[in-house]
């Protein structure tokens, strides 16, 4: 089994350019800091690329990415998991979940009748249709698939601000700052 160390790593450029900002150059970059801070699973959000899959590459890590479905869409958005070659060996099954903004992963643990579920998502902003909106909170049918005895980490780019007034809510402190906004309400009642 492999110790799990994650963090999340924003590809964020200028919106104008209509290249993939995880370039295969860039690529190779992630990989070697992901080595260099022993991390065996990150989350990637804004990748932008334009399809969906699971890809090898020569330094051994996995990266399992997510897609957008129109064939003229724009490069944006986009969700992937990088995986270290002890991950990738304890991984047990992936799949895009809402196109371009979730992706769930499945892993064995020590344990036999426990699974290890990583959801990493790239929430719409608040400015974002509502429709958008929407569509992506089939999250919380993702998670209610989920066993209860099973182990889940949700992480990702929420674009939520918790604020600081935590009345109402167990599950947060008061170290945010600012005011609640409606993706932080919605991230708390999750």
């Amino acid at each position: 089994m492999f110790r799990l160390k994650y963090v999340k790593y924003e590809s964020r450029k200028e919106a104008a350019r209509p290249t993939p900002l995880l370039t295969p150059r860039r690529t190779v970059q992630v990989a070697k800091e992901m080595r260099n801070y022993n991390i065996s699973l990150l989350g990637l959000s804004e990748t932008r690329w334009l399809q969906a899959g699971q890809m090898r590459l020569a330094s051994g890590e996995t990266l399992l990415y997510s897609r957008r479905t129109e064939n003229s869409a724009p490069h944006s958005q986009g969700v992937a998991l990088m995986l270290a070659p002890e991950a990738q060996r304890a991984l047990s099954g992936w799949a895009p979940v809402c196109p371009c903004r979730l992706i769930t992963t499945k892993f064995e643990t020590k344990k036999s009748n426990i699974k290890l579920n990583v959801i990493h998502c790239y929430v719409p902003t608040n400015d974002d249709e509502d429709e958008k909106k929407h569509d992506f909170y089939q999250l919380q049918a993702v998670l209610d698939k989920r066993r209860e005895k099973d182990i889940k980490i949700l992480m990702g780019d929420f674009n939520a601000n918790m604020g600081s007034d935590n009345t109402g809510y167990d599950v947060m402190g008061t170290q945010g700052m600012g005011k609640m906004n409606e993706n932080g309400e919605h991230l708390a009642d999750l």
